[in-house]
């Protein structure tokens, strides 16, 4: 039997650890990336949180590639990823990618406007 979107989204909500937009918010002091995989579209219409690396989620897999020519070293699977989109939901499956890549510490920090609601503060992309 085929793999739904609802089953992909379960194992990835299972997998990768959701943190409320205040935990983002202190968790931010350290060494961490925030990982922003909306499409380029989407971050040039809102811009991104301040600090973020803005990756679109088609891409990720090229970028947190070391053999990758793609790769960006911000991404390294030393360092806690936060990763957030608009609502949540491609934060967890790109979360759950980057932890089948090798990354350990990976974080779904859910969505853009959760996080600018919280006080998160906001760049042009």
């Amino acid at each position: 039997m085929p793999i739904t979107v609802k089953d992909l989204l379960s194992a990835a909500n299972a997998a990768v650890p959701k943190l409320a937009a205040d935990e983002v918010k202190a968790v931010l002091a350290g060494d961490v990336l925030l990982l922003d995989v909306r499409d380029g579209t989407e971050v040039a219409a809102s811009g991104k949180i301040k600090g973020a690396l803005a990756v679109s989620r088609g891409m990720l897999e090229f970028r947190a590639d070391p053999a990758s020519p793609y790769y960006l070293p911000e991404l390294r699977q030393d360092r806690s990823v936060l990763v957030y989109c608009a609502s949540g939901g491609r934060s967890a499956l790109s979360g759950k990618t980057l932890q089948d890549m090798g990354y350990t510490r990976v974080f779904n920090a859910g969505g853009f406007k959760d996080l600018v609601a919280a006080g998160l503060e906001v760049e042009p992309a």
